[in-house]
């Protein structure tokens, strides 16, 4: 039981929704509405897409996924690959999948010459933390999230 890592294929965009539901319901948000899911299959499948996806297969079923983008450091001078969702199946963790996503984002960062790679994960989520730190992930302490959203984005960004 060895988990595959590959890149997604327009046929897998049901699966791939399903396990975005998936995360959605484990870290307790609302999943994807209608219009969000036609936007995401419209960017995962654009050319060139707008993130890039891997899937985690155990025994030829797709158990996991892997999203990320490169977003640029200028202090590093390169690019940073970004992890914007790891996700494997609750009752699936424990064979490998999550561990080979992780490590073939990490190959995709060297690949494209990346100082880093980053992720955010929440603060009562301690198995994932755990699961990171085990790898060798450092927390950054120092650094806080901050987030422009609905009204407030709309209202910043509005013309002066």
């Amino acid at each position: 039981m060895r988990a595959v890592v590959r890149e997604l294929q327009p046929a897998d965009l049901p699966r791939l929704l399903e396990l975005i539901d998936g995360l959605a319901d484990y870290e307790k948000l609302a999943r994807p509405d209608a219009a969000a899911r036609e936007r995401l299959a419209a960017d995962a499948t654009a050319n060139p897409p707008r993130f890039s996806t891997l899937l985690a297969e155990v025994d030829g079923q797709v158990v996991g996924y892997a999203i990320y983008f490169f977003t640029y450091s200028t202090f590093r001078a390169r690019p940073t690959l970004y992890l914007e969702d790891v996700f494997v199946l609750p009752e699936r963790r424990g064979q490998g999948a999550g561990v080979a996503l992780l490590r073939a984002c990490a190959r995709q960062a060297v690949a494209h010459g990346c100082a880093r790679m980053e992720w955010q994960v929440l603060a009562w989520n301690t198995p994932s933390i755990d699961f990171y730190q085990r790898l060798g992930a450092r927390h950054q302490a120092d650094w806080l999230p901050f987030r422009l959203d609905d009204e407030a984005l709309l209202s910043v960004g509005q013309p002066e």
